[in-house]
């Protein structure tokens, strides 16, 4: 199971450094906007926001891809972000769905590739 899992001691400093201070975020944001209407402009303003981030990211990945994405013909990774887009439209702007799809198309492309 060592083989399998690895070096358990960088997993533990990754659990205490990185999940437990990113949860405290999560429960204080749960509790403080537990009471804010979904539809309010703040909230809005929180989603558009995020979503420019996420398009950003995903951007700068696919023009200029990092490590093993490199390897990736850019016509996979330009067909993989339009049928993400596509998934995004058609499951009423879900950016679940469309991050999910993108990341099935690339991996199915690659896959298949060899």
């Amino acid at each position: 199971m060592s083989s399998f899992i690895g070096d358990w001691h960088a997993l533990a400093i990754l659990f205490v450094a990185g999940v437990i201070p990113n949860q405290i975020w999560r429960m204080l944001g749960l509790w403080f906007g537990g009471g804010i209407d979904e539809n309010s402009e703040l909230l809005v303003w929180v989603r558009a926001v995020a979503t420019a981030i996420l398009a950003g990211i995903i951007a700068q990945i696919v023009v200029q891809p990092p490590g093993a994405l490199a390897s990736v013909p850019d016509w996979l990774r330009y067909g993989a972000v339009a049928a993400g887009f596509a998934a995004f439209m058609l499951a009423r702007k879900s950016i679940f769905a469309g991050v999910i799809v993108g990341e099935v198309v690339m991996i199915a492309g690659k896959y298949w590739l060899g």
